[in-house]
């Protein structure tokens, strides 16, 4: 999704102050302060939002410039932040770190390469639903996909427009389809039952519902199986050779239904933009073949997919400029609304989870690197093999360089946040993060283990700010008062 230049890069020699982590605190987290890497030395407050602002160095001011970049002396940095006086002034225990200014330079880059055409950027909201990004996105002009009656009410909590929001999924309830119709929000049909239930939902509403056909144009995205999504055995969308029997079924219901488009998704971590021209090119037959037969189709829907560099090895990927640049002669040829949908080239490479050691130790032939953090908190490597960059905070100490796997304290032997990694031997406590952690990371976390939900900052514009608080055990324990 995001491209290579959204990739942290290699700190420029005078970026950043020399300093050193040295910092106070009191026992109060409400009055805690810590020393931030600035030219002035001044010192902060973390509470909900910091309030004293400090002067860090000036930050990166476009998207290929990365948020988390090294100081001259080795320390990991979020927009000039010491990450390891990060971890000192909050909270004993995981947390996700973000950069909110490199989520804005991620939407503009989408915004640029959008100017002049008639466009929808819909935020995938499953990716990451944190109520304060999606208030940040949404100030940008973000619209949003959501794929559940929960993630619709809470688009219009962030307020979100509904006419700029786009309703997902395989099976939508009706009741959720009804909030969807009372709000305006486009619905897309999933299914010959999905369009049984959203016709009902207009009905009980009293509203004409807009619609999109999800097309699938057995296209290969050529990613994990797991994250395909537009091919012909997908459990989402509709096959092409059924197209007729539902443009049928919509004329009969002018009162509750308006079909104003189609909509594809092919996949995800998509690093070939080819495969969106070659989408593009049959949804466009399909709309004009739609629109022999009256309808009055605005808006083709590509989806998202944008992959990133997960590795952190400089590959050249594909940019949200390349993507559009694929479908914009196709898009101005019908005078369309494009409407896409990024989620993890908009949000991934803006935050790392940030994670202590617990210890080092052997079996056989595995070194094992524990820390705090587990696939509770971070599902991605466990669930699909997925790979994320790992390092340690601090610079490179004369350690030994050995081969670990770094793993959490839960109990599962597929709990493990990367595997044969080449690190330095790490001292107990020491920090290490696992970067790229902004996109279905915290919004696929889970109590497993009765670990609980770890708390989310940002770094805004000189000042860290909480996000989100971690959740307790007590929080855990409310579920059963009264029972």
């Amino acid at each position: 999704m995001a491209a290579a230049q959204f990739l942290s890069c290699p700190p420029t020699a005078g970026r950043f102050p020399t300093y050193r982590r040295r910092f106070s605190t009191s026992t109060s987290s409400s009055s805690l302060t810590f020393r931030v890497p600035s030219r002035r030395n001044k010192t902060v407050t973390p509470r909900a939002v910091l309030s004293e602002t400090p002067s860090p160095p000036p930050a990166p001011t476009s998207a290929d410039a990365g948020c988390f970049t090294r100081s001259p002396d080795g320390y990991l940095c979020c927009e000039g932040f010491l990450v390891q006086d990060v971890m000192d002034a909050v909270e004993r225990r995981p947390f996700y770190l973000y950069s909110k200014a490199q989520i804005t330079r991620n939407f503009e880059s989408y915004r640029e390469a959008l100017e002049g055409l008639r466009s929808i950027v819909g935020y995938a909201v499953k990716a990451n639903n944190n109520l304060k990004i999606l208030e940040h996105l949404r100030e940008l002009g973000c619209g949003a996909v959501l794929v559940s009656g929960n993630e619709v009410r809470l688009a219009l909590r962030a307020g979100f427009d509904p006419a700029r929001c786009v309703f997902n999924g395989n099976g939508k309830l009706v009741e959720d389809l009804v909030l969807a119709a009372k709000e305006g929000v486009f619905v897309n049909i999933d299914s010959e039952f999905d369009l049984e239930n959203i016709v009902i939902a207009a009905r009980v509403a009293g509203k004409v519902v807009q619609v999109l056909l999800r097309i699938n144009p057995d296209v290969d995205p050529q990613v994990h199986p797991y994250v395909a999504t537009g091919n012909k055995n997908s459990k989402f969308g509709i096959r092409n050779e059924k197209l007729q029997w539902f443009l049928d079924v919509i004329k009969l219901h002018p009162k509750e239904l308006k079909l104003v488009g189609v909509h594809c998704h092919l996949g995800s971590t998509i690093t070939k933009v080819d495969i969106f021209e070659d989408a593009a090119v049959l949804m466009v037959n399909y709309i004009d073949e739609i629109q022999s037969q009256g309808f009055e189709v605005e808006y083709l829907n590509i989806g998202g997919g944008l992959g990133i560099d997960y590795y952190h090895s400089g590959a050249i990927l594909p940019t949200p400029m390349d993507l559009i640049n694929t479908v914009r002669e196709l898009v101005h040829s019908r005078s369309l609304n494009l409407i896409i949908e990024p989620g993890r080239s908009l949000i991934a490479n803006t935050c790392c989870f940030v994670n202590r050691v617990i210890g080092v130790k052997t079996n056989g032939t595995k070194n094992f690197v524990v820390i705090d953090g587990s696939m509770a908190e971070l599902i991605r490597p466990s669930l699909y093999g997925a790979y994320q960059h790992i390092e340690l905070v601090s610079p490179p100490s004369d350690a030994e360089i050995s081969t670990f796997d770094v793993v959490g304290p839960v109990c599962e032997s597929a709990d493990f946040l990367g595997k044969d990694r080449e690190l330095p031997t790490p001292v107990k406590g020491a920090g290490l993060v696992v970067h790229d952690a902004g996109a279905y990371c915290m919004s696929m976390a889970s109590t497993y283990n009765l670990k609980m939900r770890p708390p989310e900052y940002w770094v805004d514009d000189g000042s860290l700010v909480k996000i989100r608080h971690g959740e307790t055990f007590d929080d855990f324990m409310k579920f059963f008062d009264g029972l």
